[in-house]
């Protein structure tokens, strides 16, 4: 007795599902699969998700940030910070290894966002020139959300604290200099040389953060000073041989 081993026919798919065409050149319907169960989010599920963390992560900084311009950083605790933002102890560890860290944040992001600056600076533009263009473009930006030093409240207090508190200190250097590491490595890129053995990228960019910093020490302390008009005197003076 013969058997017909002929798979059978599939049947019609729904018209709302995803289909993939069957084998060129026959009559086969095309075979209807459904997304696998594992399958990771959409890139628009990604750009939700991760603009929801960033909010959440800016209103824990801010948080931090105001409880310790009010009260200073020996009396502030992380459930002060979690409470004042309405999340748990676990979202702020997520986000953040430490107090002096989420106080600090804002200064990682104004760090950041020259960074982001620089690289979107032409590759014929000396370095020096660049990271200059960079600084000043974060200094203007209109963004309100994210003004610049000058135009925030309480940075320069921020900035006094900073030299006051150990913990502040210690996670403020770390915080530049992780920044400045990105700095040079934009710069080496820029230049074709090697981030690690070669001077021209890290001369290059200290200066331009030697100017930032030194720009910034003036204005916290001198309540006359104008941020802007200094960091042009700060990169001058950089150009200068010696300076003068």
């Amino acid at each position: 007795m013969s058997t017909d081993r002929s798979a059978p026919r599939a049947e019609s798919a729904p018209a709302d599902t995803l289909g993939v065409p069957g084998p060129r050149g026959t009559d086969e319907p095309a075979a209807y699969v459904a997304a696998p169960p594992g399958a990771g989010p959409s890139r628009e599920e990604r750009g939700r998700r991760d603009r929801k963390a960033r909010r959440t992560r800016e209103t824990m900084a801010a948080a931090a940030l105001r409880l310790t311009l009010a009260h200073g950083f020996a009396a502030l605790a992380v459930e002060d910070v979690t409470d004042a933002a309405d999340v748990s102890r676990r979202t702020f560890s997520r986000h953040f290894g430490s107090r002096e860290d989420a106080v600090l944040d804002c200064l990682r992001a104004d760090f950041a966002r020259i960074n982001e600056a620089l690289a979107a600076r032409p590759a014929t533009e000396p370095p020096v020139a660049a990271y200059r263009a960079a600084v000043a473009a974060w200094l203007h930006d209109p963004d309100p959300e994210h003004p610049a030093w000058h135009r925030r409240p309480g940075m320069r207090d921020l900035f006094v604290l900073i030299d006051e508190e150990p913990a502040l200190t210690a996670a403020f250097r770390r915080i530049a200099v992780t920044e400045e590491e990105r700095s040079i490595r934009l710069v080496a890129a820029r230049l074709g040389l090697h981030p690690e053995t070669d001077l021209r990228p890290a001369v290059a960019v200290g200066l331009g953060v030697a100017a930032l910093h030194a720009a910034t020490r003036t204005w916290v302390r001198d309540p006359a000073g104008d941020l802007p008009t200094l960091l042009d005197r700060a990169f001058d003076l950089a150009a200068a041989e010696p300076p003068s």
